[in-house]
């Protein structure tokens, strides 16, 4: 009986607990859905050369207010994956000119998928500002 309320009080305690802050994609899975394996598509292919010190031609992809400006324009279309500029780019294969990223090598087929289901479900962001952190090998334009 001991056994069964002391389980029962700490699956209660856990079902209450927030995810930490310092752990970003914890914290943006557990507001918005999908959104934390986006974050790690986009630091990981995207903010290098969209990040703050892009060309000013090129659309901001730095932090979670200047992706939302991207959002619901014709570049992110919510819900629309394939009429989503964006989601179009990074579809294209490398030696179609255009194609993102422009490193010699297309995103991953999971990744596609990724920010296919994040567009699908409507490319929603959590509500905090999250500055976005270029990760893995530089694209070689840069």
């Amino acid at each position: 009986m001991k056994r069964l309320l002391l389980s029962a009080c700490l699956v209660l305690i856990s079902s209450c607990t927030q995810p930490a802050w310092g752990d970003k994609s914890a914290a943006m899975s557990a507001e918005s859905g999908n959104w934390g394996p986006a974050i790690t598509v986009l630091e990981h292919n995207c903010v290098h050369c969209h990040g703050n010190n892009r060309l000013s031609s090129m659309p901001p992809i730095n932090d979670t207010h200047a992706l939302a400006k991207l959002i619901g324009s014709h570049w992110i279309a919510p819900g629309k994956p394939q009429a989503s500029r964006f989601f179009q780019v990074v579809t294209l294969s490398d030696e179609i000119p255009g194609a993102m990223p422009p490193s010699g090598h297309a995103i991953s087929r999971k990744d596609i998928q990724v920010l296919r289901s994040w567009i699908k479900d409507g490319a929603r962001l959590p509500t905090n500002n999250v500055k976005f952190i270029p990760l893995g090998p530089l694209p070689r334009s840069i």
